[in-house]
């Protein structure tokens, strides 16, 4: 049976696959002489705890943007508001000063055609008497040579002195 074992044990150390198989278990025993699996774990857990902490930070700086972005966008709700309440008090102030010229263009308006009838009836007043005063100086004129036709330089100086006398009862 030793024979059988020598012969059998120096077929199996002739086999390839026996070697590798050697090669194999005493490449892990070194493995984990050396300590490679915890080494291996620690750098696997120092990469996990980096790309943890880069996540955490990517975390809180996404939800910085969106709070200032929440930030930014109530701030351009409330300009937008401003904005608005600020074209609202242009609209109305327009309103308000157009309405105002409206009025005060009626009110000048007014007045002009006022002025404009008071030199008209001015001017037809002064139209009137000028028209009488020439009037007068026509009768005058006419009456002066209707007169002188009819009434001697006699007649016509007691005429005259009769007139002074009843002026004169008239003044008292």
């Amino acid at each position: 049976m030793l024979t059988m074992l020598a012969g059998a044990a120096g077929s199996i150390l002739e086999k390839p696959e026996f070697w590798v198989g050697v090669s194999f278990f005493g490449f892990v025993g070194l493995l984990l002489y050396y300590q490679v699996p915890a080494i291996v774990g620690k750098a696997l857990d120092e990469r996990a705890d980096r790309i943890r902490a880069e996540l955490d930070e990517a975390r809180r700086l996404r939800e910085e943007a969106q709070a200032l972005l929440a930030d930014y966008q109530k701030k351009r709700a409330a300009a937008e508001e401003e904005a608005k309440a600020i074209v609202d008090q242009a609209r109305r102030e327009a309103e308000a000063l157009s309405s105002e010229t409206r009025r005060s263009l009626d009110e000048s308006l007014v007045r002009r055609t006022k002025l404009a009838e008071e030199k008209i009836a001015r001017a037809e007043a002064q139209a009137l008497l000028e028209v009488r005063a020439v009037a007068v100086d026509t009768a005058i004129a006419a009456a002066e040579r209707v007169l002188a036709g009819k009434v001697s330089a006699q007649s016509g100086g007691a005429l005259v002195d009769q007139s002074i006398r009843n002026l004169k009862g008239k003044l008292n």
